[in-house]
């Protein structure tokens, strides 16, 4: 007889192998940090525009060292012959910024003047679609840098003229001066900044203001009939504010020939804006 086979039995089903999580590793980049504001990146690009462009770094360069050079030099050579180097000390102090102030004049118009010129205005408002932005950072890297160099100037011809002309330089005058010193070259960098963006070409600009400033202004303080007027004018307004003597030919004070030039400053600030506002 056959042996009874047994019942089949069930085949017992293979039990899933559980996948191993794989660990996560750990991220790679890196945390994101939160962006700058649009004006703070404005400033940047201009910074970036300034270092990075000769033309614009080397004329405030320029600038400081004719200011300090030239009142040192002319001091050693005429400190203890020319009279007015001493009767008012500051005309000797700031005899080097008569040149100096060429070379910010430059630097002011420049730094948009150029770009109106090449027409990488229209890349920068691409950049930066706000023009009150754009413009308000470009006025504020001009006044820092003015505000720089007019300090390092300033103290440069100071010490020029103290080490070079023998007597008193200090007195009640000297912060005021010296104070004056430092705005006026500030807000020249800025007036002449401003007058560009209303003008909005570098060539009309530089026909303007190089002349007016650096040569018709001061002959015509000297001719009588106009002087009356021409002491109005921002240079002669803030160059006066300098001065340690009182001029009893000018109609205003000290201070208050600074404030003049502060307020050409803010028209051709706000010109330049309103201007550029109108660019297509």
């Amino acid at each position: 007889m056959n042996a009874p086979t047994p019942a089949a039995m069930p085949t017992p089903m293979p039990t899933p192998m559980s996948t191993p999580t794989p660990a996560t590793a750990p991220s790679t980049h890196p945390t994101a940090h939160p962006t700058a504001h649009p004006a703070v990146s404005a400033f940047r690009a201009e910074r970036i525009k300034l270092t990075t462009l000769r033309s614009l770094w080397i004329t405030p360069l320029l600038s400081l060292v004719l200011t300090a050079g030239v009142t040192t030099a002319v001091g050693e050579a005429l400190g203890g012959k020319d009279h007015n180097l001493t009767d008012d000390p500051s005309v000797g102090i700031f005899y080097g910024l008569n040149f100096g102030q060429a070379a910010l004049i430059c630097f002011g118009i420049l730094l948009i003047g150029q770009e109106f010129n090449t027409r990488m205005i229209d890349v920068s408002l691409t950049a930066v679609p706000r023009r009150r932005r754009l413009y308000g950072a470009k006025l504020a890297l001009g006044a820092l840098v003015g505000l720089a160099v007019a300090v390092l100037a300033t103290l440069g011809a100071f010490a020029g003229y103290a080490a070079t002309v023998p007597g008193a330089w200090d007195g009640p005058a000297l912060v005021r001066s010296a104070a004056a010193g430092v705005l006026y070259q500030t807000l020249l960098v800025v007036l002449c900044l401003g007058t560009t963006a209303m003008l909005g070409n570098l060539t009309a600009a530089m026909g303007l203001l190089v002349p007016s400033l650096f040569l018709l202004s001061p002959l015509l303080s000297g001719v009588p009939g106009v002087r009356r007027v021409v002491q109005f004018l921002p240079d002669r307004a803030g160059q006066y504010a300098l001065r340690y003597a009182d001029d009893p030919q000018i109609a205003y004070g000290h201070w208050t020939g600074l404030l003049i030039m502060a307020l050409w400053t803010a028209l051709a600030a706000y010109g330049g804006l309103r201007a550029l506002q109108r660019t297509k």
